[in-house]
């Protein structure tokens, strides 16, 4: 208990029995999806994505906004767990939707780009209503907990995704998606009690106690704003912009050598779960056995300036592998989606 961080005492009793799979519900029913929306992205052809990237880009202009003016009008403990269920209700749409219409391109179209919306408002939620109920020393203590159990439902997801999508299906795992968001959404009203049950707690004894019950209030453009007027925050903004165009060349490449070599959507799922497994294996071990001893050797500075280092030489050695390497090229499946319940 003490090297997790989490306290003998009475105003804790029952976090570590939850915290630990907070953060594991959401982030496994998402990479449960994740390996069915790269299947889908691809069944309209791979030259399109980039009009399914436009969409996801054009769908964040519109639900950024609006999600700003309902964080600006509710508090987060009340619409929480309603944007966890409208997600789930959405899932449960898409599964309709795709046993109805097994080939229709644009449904697997729509389902990427909302696969892509969900992924970046169900980490952002989360992690603000974490922010909210613990104080900041619970946080030094808890969050890297938090984190763990996400780190392992980014495992456990695509592997659920891989081992399971010959036997029931790609429409069928949107159903086990949909039980791990409603599993998280009964988490969070189990945090939520505990919340009202010890308003003692640290945040509850600071200068601010209470402000995580009352609306942000606010513009709810006010975001942007902050962003423009900080050179600290523009520059990562350009350093995320940077990385993000980078890895969509990468992942176009990806998505065009597992369309070639693959017929359907199903073994296209299936190799794009083993592949975020693997890549969230090796995220974890770098971070456990790598990261702490790379920054503590060569300062953070010059730790943070290989990562696009690395990434010019995965490049090169795929561009490597890509001209000397085999090249299966298989027909295409006669149905263009493979969609099966």
């Amino acid at each position: 208990m003490r090297t997790l961080g989490i306290q003998r005492n009475g105003r804790q009793p029952i976090i570590h029995a939850r915290i630990s799979k907070t953060d594991g519900a959401p982030a496994c029913a998402y990479y449960v999806l994740r390996p069915v929306r790269d299947a889908m992205g691809i069944v309209g052809g791979v030259r399109n994505l980039q009009w399914l990237f436009t969409g996801t880009f054009l769908a964040m202009l519109v639900a950024v906004p609006i999600y700003g003016a309902i964080c600006s009008r509710f508090r987060k403990s009340q619409f929480l767990p309603w944007v966890y269920l409208f997600f789930i209700a959405n899932i449960l749409i898409f599964y309709l939707a795709f046993q109805a219409m097994p080939d229709q391109v644009w449904a697997a179209r729509a389902f990427f780009v909302w696969v892509s919306v969900f992924n970046l408002f169900i980490v952002s939620v989360f992690w603000s209503f974490m922010a909210d109920i613990y104080s900041k020393e619970q946080g030094k203590r808890l969050f890297g907990l938090i984190a763990a159990s996400g780190s392992a439902g980014g495992l456990t997801g695509p592997l659920l995704t891989a081992l399971l999508t010959e036997r029931a299906g790609v429409a069928n795992l949107l159903l086990i998606s949909a039980l791990l968001l409603l599993a998280a959404v009964g988490l969070i009203r189990l945090l939520l009690r505990w919340s009202e049950a010890w308003p003692e707690r640290s945040k509850g004894e600071s200068e601010d106690a209470g402000d995580d019950e009352q609306p942000m209030g606010g513009n709810p453009f006010g975001g942007f704003t902050l962003v423009l007027r900080s050179p600290y925050l523009l520059g990562i903004c350009l350093f995320l912009f940077l990385y993000t165009w980078v890895s969509t060349f990468v992942y176009f490449q990806q998505a065009e050598l597992i369309s070639d070599a693959f017929a359907s959507t199903e073994e296209r799922a299936q190799v794009f779960a083993w592949i975020d497994f693997a890549v969230n294996f090796l995220a974890i071990f770098t971070q456990l056995f790598l990261t702490g001893r790379m920054a503590k050797r060569f300062g953070l500075p010059l730790t943070l300036a290989l990562l696009p280092i690395f990434m010019v030489l995965g490049l090169a050695i795929g561009r490597l592998y890509e001209r000397t390497g085999p090249a299966q090229r298989q027909p295409r499946s006669p149905n263009p989606s493979g969609i099966r319940g």
